[in-house]
């Protein structure tokens, strides 16, 4: 049974939980300059699962993602209190390097952005930057990393061809390919079919749900279909504030607050 705290749906016992948490978020405050842009936000993240964020333009879906591997503290004016607890380390902790953490939490942006470089060197830059200089150890990962990203077959042909000529879709899995070559933990989707076609829209959410056994993975999403057919939990976003965060099924099916209700039945947003 869910209960209500500040305008928030909360476990009514943490125990409770049938999920192994990757993050933890705890009373998280982030403000661009004077605007309160997140407001006491508190819920845990599963391992291994698909969570959503959806919600309306400018409810703070995308900041908070950028929040996971502080990204958003690449915005000047950004001031944030509260913490965010990764694998039991709060992130915010001066002694944890911004470098690590983005090392373990990837992210794939909403437009495809590959390096105007090879498909091959796109792939192998990251390892490189972290160290791997063996050709054939290279060869392992880029194969690897395309295989895990789904594109394998498509561009096997094509190493050593410039990135851009691929397809947008195929961008996108690149993009995926790239983010996996360095080993993350969790992967951060802002998005991140919002600019392909209903096929490559097709694709990548089925690569999602084959990425979750291997990977945490949290998925901002205009798309409530989308959140509706590929996440395991969904978080609904409204000015800022957690308005109810609960396994995805029940979200649609049987929300607890009237706000939600709204939002997926069309009457605002």
């Amino acid at each position: 049974m869910d209960i209500t705290i500040n305008k928030q749906i909360v476990p009514k016992n943490e125990k409770e939980q049938d999920f192994t948490p990757v993050f933890k978020i705890n009373n998280l405050n982030l403000w661009y300059g004077q605007d309160h842009a997140l407001k006491d936000i508190k819920f845990d993240i599963p391992e291994k699962q698909v969570t959503a964020i959806i919600g309306p333009s400018g409810c703070g879906k995308s900041t908070f993602i950028k929040t996971l591997n502080r990204m958003v503290e690449m915005v000047p004016i950004v001031r944030m209190s509260g913490e965010i607890v990764y694998r039991d380390k709060n992130i915010f902790n001066a002694k944890y390097g911004v470098e690590e953490l983005r090392t373990q939490v990837g992210m794939v942006f909403q437009k495809p952005n590959p390096f105007p470089k090879s498909i091959y060197e796109n792939v192998a830059y990251g390892p490189r930057i972290h160290g791997i200089k063996n050709k054939k150890v290279l060869d392992e990962v880029v194969e690897k990393s395309l295989r895990g990203a789904a594109i394998w077959d498509e561009v096997k042909d094509r190493l050593n061809e410039n990135a851009y000529g691929l397809s947008g879709g195929q961008q996108q899995r690149l993009c995926i390919a790239r983010c996996l070559a360095i080993e993350p933990d969790v992967i951060l989707m802002d998005e991140p079919t919002s600019a392909l076609d209903p096929i490559s829209t097709l694709k990548v959410e089925e690569l999602v749900q084959e990425l979750k056994k291997d990977y945490s993975i949290v998925i901002v999403t205009h798309n409530m279909q989308q959140a509706a057919r590929i996440s395991d939990r969904t978080a609904f976003f409204l000015n800022g504030e957690v308005v109810e965060y609960t396994d995805t099924s029940t979200l649609f099916s049987n929300p607890s607050d009237k706000r939600t209700e709204d939002y997926i039945t069309g009457r605002f947003g």
